[in-house]
């Protein structure tokens, strides 16, 4: 079996190949900078040097494979949702090109709305062009992860969380290596067909004030939650030189859940997750703190 994955360094990218790997999968991986993968990673895989915004590359890149785990990168331009765009069509190239039967795409809660959710809305754009595709696709709707923690560090030092989203509001919360779980377990299987969309919720839901009160436990540290309004939020990340564009597209995937919103997959066995908040921020938060 040939297993394509791509952003094989991301949050859940970098599980994907250890799981194949240990799963006895030779992966082979697309990678703007394949250097940049762990040493000790290198030679267990094929790494090819791949813009995943390069349709043609992608293609290439992809003969021959029988399954592909799709992420789309990240955005570089100052429009996301055209960087989106142009993901979906480098995907869909490499897909009818090669006849790939079978694809995993890492999607989000909220893609099910298909518009007014932000960024989402590039992922939702993502799916409606793989269901156009032969292929038999599996949309893989993730909750909020765990990681974007780290994109607030400096915050969680300081002992105060800046958020939109209201603090007593629960959403779900997801570890990317559970996520990863789920991506190999339908890669590695050709029990499958058609189109699925398959949750990824998480253990629990979790509103933002319960998860200051884990992390802080977890951490040692004191950590509050407050909620600040959208313009206020806004004119942050502006003075901060974000493009206008980018700023909507980021602002947007808190505020599309605000109309209530609700999972078109309601939290089951199937889509709920092992790993805990409290275990991934002891783990994996507290030591960069």
């Amino acid at each position: 079996m040939r297993i394509a994955v791509t952003t094989p360094t991301g949050h859940v990218g970098h599980h994907v190949v250890a799981m194949l790997v240990r799963a006895g999968v030779r992966p082979l991986v697309l990678a703007r900078h394949p250097e940049h993968l762990p040493a000790a990673v290198r030679p267990i895989v094929d790494a090819v040097a791949v813009d995943q915004f390069d349709g043609d590359a992608v293609a290439e890149a992809t003969a021959g494979v029988d399954a592909l785990y799709w992420v789309d990168p990240p955005t570089t331009s100052a429009d996301p949702l055209d960087d989106y765009d142009r993901a979906s069509a480098s995907v869909v190239r490499a897909v009818e090109a090669n006849g790939i039967p079978r694809v995993v795409f890492q999607s989000s809660v909220g893609a099910e709305k298909r518009h007014g959710v932000g960024e989402i809305d590039g992922l939702a754009a993502t799916e409606v062009a793989l269901d156009a595709t032969a292929a038999s696709v599996t949309h893989l709707r993730c909750g909020y992860f765990f990681t974007n923690l780290e994109l607030q560090l400096d915050q969680v030092r300081s002992g105060a969380l800046q958020v939109i989203f209201p603090v007593d509001h629960p959403l779900a919360w997801v570890a990317p290596r559970d996520i990863a779980e789920v991506a190999v377990t339908r890669l590695l299987s050709s029990e499958w067909s058609g189109r699925h969309v398959q949750a990824v919720h998480g253990p629990e839901d979790l509103s933002w004030r319960r998860v200051a009160e884990i992390v802080s436990a977890a951490t040692g540290r004191p950590l509050a939650v407050e909620q600040i309004s959208a313009d206020a939020m806004r004119s942050g990340l502006l003075d901060a030189g974000m493009p206008a564009a980018g700023v909507e597209a980021m602002l947007g995937m808190s505020t599309g859940f605000l109309d209530g919103f609700v999972a078109e997959q309601p939290r089951s066995v199937r889509t709920t997750t092992p790993t805990t908040l409290a275990s991934w921020a002891y783990d994996v938060l507290r030591p960069q703190l």
